[in-house]
C-alpha cells in the first residue's frame, strides 16, 4: 500500500513546470519535423512519452489508467470542438447522409468483422474481441489531414471524412463502455436503442447550445476581442457537459455545437479560430505524451504480431467492407471509396478508449491496450505516408478551378450600431478583377479602405480589386448579414453573382 502522499514543495513544482515546458517545446518542434517528413505528428508525440516513461531515458513510472482516461476525455472534447469549429457547413452538407451512415452502419460492420478476426486469428474471447473491434472502429480526422495538407481533396471527400470522424466517436464510446461493463453484455437491440437515444439527446443538446451561443455572441458586444475565443470554447465545452448530464452523447454534442458556432459568422472569427487551433494542438500533444508514458515498451513485443494480424483484418477487410456497404446507396465512385477506406487512420481516440477496459478491470485489458497501441502505431506508419501518393494515383486532387471562400472577420461597434468587416481576398477568389461599384453592396454598407501590398488607400468606385487585397467594409447593423452574403456571393460567382444562380442579391 502506498504511503500518505505529501503536497508538492515549491522547488518540486518549479521542476515540474520546467519539465512540462521542455516537453511542450520539444513537441512543438516535432510539428515542424512531422510536416517535413510526412509522418503524422502523433507518432512523434507518442515517442516523446515513451522516451520519458518506463524503459525510456528518464524511466518515469506512470500507470494511472484512470487519470489518463479523464485527461484523454478532456483533450478529446477540445479536439472535437476545434474540429467542429473548422468544419464548413457548405462542404459537409452534401456529404452528411453518407457520413452518418458510415459512422453508424459502417461502425457496426467494422466492429463485427474486426472482432471475428481477433477471435479466430488471435484467440481472444468474444468480450475482448468485441472491445478491440469497437475501440479501433473510431477514425481520427487529425491524423488523416496531418498527412494530406499538401494534397487538397475535393470537398465531398473531406466532408465525409470530417463528419465521420466527428460522429463516430459517440457510438463507439457507447459500445466500448457496454462491452467493458462487468456482467453479461446487453442484447443487440438494447444496445441499438441506447445508441439511438444517446445520439438523439446529444444532437439536440449540441444544436441548441450552438444556436443559443451564436445568437448571444452576435448580439452582445464583449468588452475585449480576446474574450470571444474564450466564450466560444466555453460554450462548446458546456455543450459536452450538458449532453453528458442529460444522459446523451457529450462528444456528439460538443462537435455539433462547435460546428454551429463555426458557421455562424461570429465576431473576431480568425482570432477565435487561431485560439481553438492552438488549444487543439496542446490537447493533442499532452494526450499523446501521456499515452506514451502509460505504455510499457517491453510488454509490447509479445503482442506485436497479434496486433499486426488484427490490423490487417481491420485495414484490408473491415474498413473497405464498411465503406462499400455504407456508401453503396450514394453512388460514390470507386476511386473515392478506395481513398476513404485507406484514409481510416486510427489516432488518439482508440488508445484513449483502450483505457476504459483497463479502468473497468476487464480480464485481459492489459493485452487489449497493448494490441491497440501497437496497431495504431504500425498502421499509422504504413497508411500515413502513403495517403498523399494514393490520392495522386487515384487523381483525386482538388479542382483548381473551384473558387476559394473569402476570409471575413467582423468586429461589432456597439455604440455606433454598426460593424467593421475585414475581408481578405484569397488567390482563387472570383472577386479578382471586380470594381468596387460592381460589388453592389446594400445601402448602409461601403468599402472604406483597401490594403494592397502593405499600402492602404481609400478606394474609388472604379478601383479594381485584386487577389491578396484586404478590404475594410463598414456596415450598419440591419444590413450586416446582407453585406456579408453579397461579398461571399461575389467571391464565388464574380461580378455577375445573383444573375448566374449565385446567392447574395444586393439591395440596390
Amino acid at each position: 500500500m502506498r504511503g500518505k502522499e505529501r503536497p508538492l514543495t515549491v522547488h518540486q513544482l518549479n521542476e515540474l513546470l520546467l519539465i512540462c515546458s521542455l516537453v511542450l517545446l520539444i513537441a512543438v518542434a516535432a510539428v515542424r519535423i512531422s510536416s517535413r517528413s510526412g509522418l503524422p505528428s502523433l507518432l512523434l508525440y507518442l515517442g516523446i512519452g515513451i522516451a520519458i516513461g518506463q524503459d525510456g531515458i528518464f524511466d518515469v513510472k506512470f500507470d494511472n489508467a484512470e487519470l489518463t482516461q479523464v485527461i484523454g476525455y478532456a483533450a478529446l472534447v477540445v479536439i472535437l470542438a476545434e474540429g467542429g469549429l473548422g468544419t464548413k457547413w457548405k462542404e459537409i452538407k452534401p456529404a452528411l447522409p453518407a457520413a452518418v451512415v458510415l459512422s453508424t452502419v459502417g461502425v457496426a460492420v467494422s466492429v463485427g468483422v474486426t472482432a471475428a478476426g481477433a477471435h479466430y486469428l488471435v484467440g481472444l474471447d468474444w468480450r475482448q474481441s468485441l472491445i478491440i473491434g469497437a475501440v479501433v472502429s473510431s477514425t481520427d480526422a487529425a491524423a488523416v489531414f496531418s498527412v494530406l495538407r499538401k494534397v487538397p481533396l475535393p470537398s465531398r471527400i473531406t466532408g465525409v471524412l470530417e463528419a465521420e470522424s466527428g460522429f463516430n466517436d459517440a457510438p463507439v464510446v457507447i459500445l466500448v463502455v457496454a462491452f467493458s461493463t462487468v456482467g453479461p453484455v446487453d442484447e443487440w437491440y438494447v444496445l441499438l436503442g441506447t445508441i439511438v437515444l444517446e445520439l438523439a439527446i446529444g444532437a439536440s443538446v449540441g444544436l441548441a447550445m450552438g444556436w443559443l451561443g451564436a445568437y448571444a455572441l452576435r448580439h452582445v458586444a464583449l468588452p475585449a476581442s480576446g474574450l470571444y475565443p474564450i466564450a466560444v470554447m466555453a460554450i462548446a465545452v458546456s455543450a459536452y457537459a450538458a449532453g453528458a448530464i442529460a444522459h446523451g452523447s457529450g462528444f456528439l454534442a460538443v462537435y455539433l455545437a462547435a460546428m454551429v458556432l463555426g458557421n455562424s459568422k461570429l465576431p473576431h472569427w480568425p482570432a477565435t479560430r487561431g485560439f481553438a487551433d492552438g488549444l487543439g494542438w496542446i490537447a493533442q500533444i499532452g494526450m499523446f505524451v501521456l499515452l506514451g508514458l502509460l505504455v510499457t515498451p517491453h510488454e509490447l513485443l509479445a503482442d506485436f504480431w497479434p496486433a499486426v494480424m488484427v490490423g490487417l483484418v481491420l485495414t484490408m477487410i473491415a474498413r473497405p467492407l464498411s465503406a462499400l456497404i455504407s456508401l453503396l446507396p450514394f453512388r460514390i465512385p470507386w476511386q473515392e471509396q478506395a481513398l476513404m477506406s485507406w484514409a481510416g487512420l486510427r489516432g488518439a481516440v482508440p488508445i484513449i478508449l483502450a483505457t476504459i477496459p483497463l479502468v473497468s478491470e476487464v480480464e485481459g485489458s492489459d493485452r487489449i491496450f497493448n494490441i491497440v497501441f501497437v496497431l495504431v502505431v504500425v498502421y499509422t506508419l504504413v497508411q500515413g505516408p502513403t495517403l498523399p501518393w494514393l490520392a495522386k494515383w487515384l487523381r483525386l486532387g482538388d479542382d483548381p478551378s473551384e473558387a476559394a471562400d473569402l476570409g471575413i472577420e467582423s468586429a461589432p461597434l456597439e455604440r455606433l450600431r454598426g460593424h467593421l468587416l475585414s475581408v481578405a481576398i484569397p488567390e482563387r477568389s472570383r472577386m479578382h478583377g471586380v470594381e468596387v461599384a460592381e460589388l453592389r453592396l446594400p445601402h448602409g454598407a461601403a468599402v472604406t479602405l483597401v490594403v494592397r501590398e502593405g499600402t492602404s488607400f481609400v478606394p474609388l468606385p472604379t478601383t479594381v480589386l485584386r487577389r491578396g487585397d484586404e478590404l475594410l467594409v463598414v456596415t450598419t447593423d440591419p444590413v450586416r448579414d446582407a453585406a456579408e452574403r453579397r461579398l461571399r456571393a461575389v467571391g464565388q460567382g464574380g461580378k455577375l453573382a445573383g444573375w448566374l444562380g449565385t446567392g447574395g442579391n444586393s439591395a440596390h
